[in-house]
């Protein structure tokens, strides 16, 4: 699992799975965000799956896609929720980290 900063407590990352979950919990993150509409690429873990794996890990899971019917101005209005409720670091992901790094910077300017 390889993650990028963009500040202090939120991180972005590629697509993760289920046996990354304790990784990320013993890394200090709260809480991980999956980007990713499920069915979006191949060999996808459901969201399902992952969230399951979270949760026995010990943090929180929030399930933001972005793409397919999923508007990213809305789910910047989330994420910002999200981060205001989360009690430390943040791991967000899809399949490169690029949409997940963009949508943080659309989160600064949601209302």
């Amino acid at each position: 699992m390889h993650t990028r900063a963009i500040n202090n407590n939120y991180h972005v990352t590629g697509q993760l799975k289920a046996k990354d979950m304790p990784e990320a919990a013993k890394a200090g993150f709260a809480a991980v965000i999956c980007m990713r509409p499920d069915g979006e690429g191949f060999f996808q873990p459901k969201y399902a799956e992952l969230e399951a794996a979270a949760k026995d890990a010990g943090i929180a899971c929030y399930y933001l896609p972005v793409g397919g019917g999923h508007q990213p101005i809305t789910q910047a209005t989330k994420l910002k929720q999200i981060l205001k409720e989360s009690n430390g670091p943040v791991l967000a992901f899809c399949a490169s980290g690029g949409r997940c790094a963009s949508l943080y910077q659309l989160a600064l300017q949601a209302g």
